[in-house]
């Protein structure tokens, strides 16, 4: 189940992952890299988020929903 929005986690990402769903194999990197970066700019918004325990703070592993695509108006 993924986590819901934590300022105090997020404040210690050190970092960022993308899990993309299969329809978006197709993608350039360039798009991907992209996306990534609007989804990662606002992690507030993503509707799957989690926070992955490292040992020097947390990753944020955002996992791309339709709902994400049509937030950033990527189709």
């Amino acid at each position: 189940m993924a986590n819901s929005f934590d300022p105090y986690r997020e404040a210690l990402v050190v970092e960022n992952h993308t899990i993309w769903p299969a329809h978006c194999e197709d993608w350039s990197a360039a798009d991907k890299a992209r996306v990534d970066r609007l989804l990662h700019a606002s992690p507030q918004d993503a509707a799957e988020l989690d926070y992955t325990r490292q040992h020097t703070g947390f990753a944020r592993v955002i996992m791309v929903t339709q709902a994400d695509l049509d937030r950033v108006s990527v189709a």
